[in-house]
């Protein structure tokens, strides 16, 4: 079956080498070299049905404006920097754990009063064409983990789905309430204010934004971006969203945490946010002020925002909707335990009682016999979009990693003897190791110290039984090798690229014992249930999901190329020493 599947996506294509964004053309030889690749891959794998092994949304054109249609998939990457492959491991192979991770969903209220989006020419995530279908594209990649059911090299349930941040765009409680509906299922209307009528920039007959209902030539349509009637009506549609099947849990991200990502949230902006004065605009000036201000200096951000909401920009006034105003972090916990989003489970899906009493994010939980999930929390609240740990979560994370380690490594490389309780760790965040620099005081806990991705990665690698650390927060898929000296010390950085900006990646995840010594990590990179090819008149829920991906790729402010990653941060296997019991 698998290879009937890859012949079937292979046959006639002339699109893309895997790695690359925008794909050439193949050559006769590259396609034989793809072919046997592919071939190779097909054969390992249990199944490759569903997944980027099997096909890949590939551009097409000579336009402005890329169309998307299936491609070859890309093949699996032996990566073996931190530990050898030996031969015949297939045979011996034993499944240990299978799961997928989403991962910087960003649920968006496009019509939010606190919103940036006149600064796009600036940073390009404060506007998207396709936000406004960014619930639908969840509930799509939803109904792909739902047809997938399982891992692909070791055939293993998936036995759950962590979201690692990011999960709202502006920590709205109507986008929080857009997540857990998605992940547990039920009817959702994606729409806020008015609920009969879109009151967003993109029907505001500015030229600086993409107004896909209006014949108007605006900046976007320069671009290629085409006019589609019924676009805007379409997207706050309610529709029924399936739910996932098997549980789900959640990490916290700067989006879940701050204002747009970047500025603290200590309880200033809350009626404007509730509010009828949303800014669209103001001169190319003082949007480059404000725009330098998020990236560096917050508070100076704040109060440009007060003067041009009263007075200095284009102001439309939009319908109030107190369903918008900001969730703190024990309303975020709070609402995980509702028992109108336990869906597949748990309650709670990783958050309980404590942590809406204490207000602390992270979490241990049972990841697979013999495998504990670790859940940080690396949001600063000083604001910024990066992040940091704060000294009492560093300890906490110490105190767990040497509960679970049958021995680990003291900070002079002198072997501790551990408990009896020995499992293989994955840890998630949503902040990487390299953007974990944030450590300004956090100002709800301003004597605190805070620590820095570096050291993380040397209390990680104090333990030999941390196999990966799963995160998020670039937008790009990226695995990093943080190799030591002492084999049983290294793990592997996974880094998955988000479902809001191209190529809307989630991954699934895989860890073997090859029985030699080794482990494998599978990684599989897959795309939502949306067809490829899109339809300009078709606004239908799937038409809808299929815009939303192309519309991505071909937003004029993004930079696909480089978000997309290489063939070795796409479908590979990652060798890692097994730690010594």
């Amino acid at each position: 079956m698998s290879g009937m599947s890859r012949r079937r996506f292979v046959s006639g294509m002339s699109a893309v080498a895997a790695g690359a964004a925008v794909m050439p053309v193949l050559t006769a030889g590259r396609a034989r070299a793809l072919d046997r690749a592919l071939a190779t891959t097909a054969a390992r794998a249990v199944r490759i049905d569903g997944t980027t092994l099997e096909q890949v949304a590939t551009p097409v054109g000579d336009g402005a404006y890329k169309r998307l249609t299936p491609g070859p998939g890309w093949p699996l990457a032996v990566r073996a920097e931190l530990a050898g492959a030996a031969s015949g491991r297939d045979d011996r192979r034993t499944g240990l754990a299978s799961f997928v991770q989403f991962t910087d969903l960003h649920l968006t209220d496009t019509e939010s009063p606190v919103r940036f989006e006149y600064l796009a020419r600036f940073i390009d995530s404060a506007h998207r064409p396709q936000e406004a279908l960014t619930v639908r594209g969840a509930s799509s990649l939803v109904e792909r983990v739902n047809q997938i059911r399982q891992g692909p090299y070791t055939g293993l349930p998936f036995s759950f789905v962590m979201a690692t941040g990011d999960n709202t765009d502006n920590h709205e409680r109507i986008e929080l309430d857009w997540y857990l509906t998605v992940m547990s299922g039920g009817r959702i209307t994606p729409n806020s204010g008015d609920l009969a009528r879109y009151e967003g920039v993109q029907n505001s007959g500015s030229a600086q934004y993409w107004n896909p209902e209006s014949s108007l030539q605006d900046a976007y349509k320069a671009k290629g971006l085409p006019q589609i009637g019924g676009f805007l009506s379409g997207s706050i549609r309610p529709f029924d969203a399936p739910g996932l099947t098997v549980p789900w849990y959640t990490t916290v991200g700067n989006h879940d945490d701050s204002i747009e990502g970047s500025l603290p949230d200590l309880g200033l902006l809350g009626d404007l946010y509730t509010g009828s004065r949303k800014l669209e605009g103001c001169d190319d000036a003082t949007a480059a002020q404000l725009a330098d201000a998020l990236l560096h200096d917050p508070g100076e951000a704040v109060l440009l925002l007060g003067k041009l909401i009263t007075g200095g920009g284009a102001v439309r006034t939009v319908t109030p909707d107190e369903r918008r105003h900001p969730f703190t972090p024990t309303e975020f916990a709070q609402a995980h335990l509702s028992p109108a989003c336990t869906g597949a489970g748990p309650v709670g899906h990783g958050f309980t009682p404590d942590s809406v009493g204490s207000g602390h994010l992270y979490y241990t939980f049972d990841l697979a016999d013999g495998v504990l999930g670790i859940s940080l929390d690396t949001t600063n609240r000083a604001g910024f979009a990066d992040g940091s740990l704060g000294t009492a979560q560093l300890n906490w994370l110490e105190s767990v990693l040497e509960a679970h380690s049958g021995h680990w490594y003291d900070s002079n490389g002198s072997v501790v003897r551990g408990g009896s309780d020995s499992r293989l760790v994955v840890v998630f965040s949503h902040h990487t190791s390299g953007t974990m620099g944030n450590l300004l005081p956090d100002p709800y806990h301003p004597f605190e110290a805070r620590h820095s991705g570096g050291e993380l990665v040397t209390l990680l690698q104090r333990f030999p039984n941390v196999v990966a650390w799963v995160n998020g927060h670039t937008h790009t898929n990226q695995i990093i090798p943080h190799g030591h000296s002492v084999a049983e010390r290294a793990f592997w950085e996974i880094n998955t690229a988000s479902h809001v900006d191209y190529p809307h990646h989630a991954r699934i995840i895989e860890i073997a014992d090859n029985q030699d010594g080794t482990l494998s990590l599978f990684t599989t990179l897959i795309e939502s249930a949306a067809p490829y090819r899109t339809d300009f008149g078709d606004t239908s829920d799937p038409g809808l999901a299929a815009l939303y991906r192309e519309l991505a790729y071909n937003d004029p402010y993004a930079t696909p190329g480089t978000r997309i990653g290489t063939a070795t941060d796409h479908n590979t296997e990652l060798l890692l020493a097994r730690p010594a019991s």
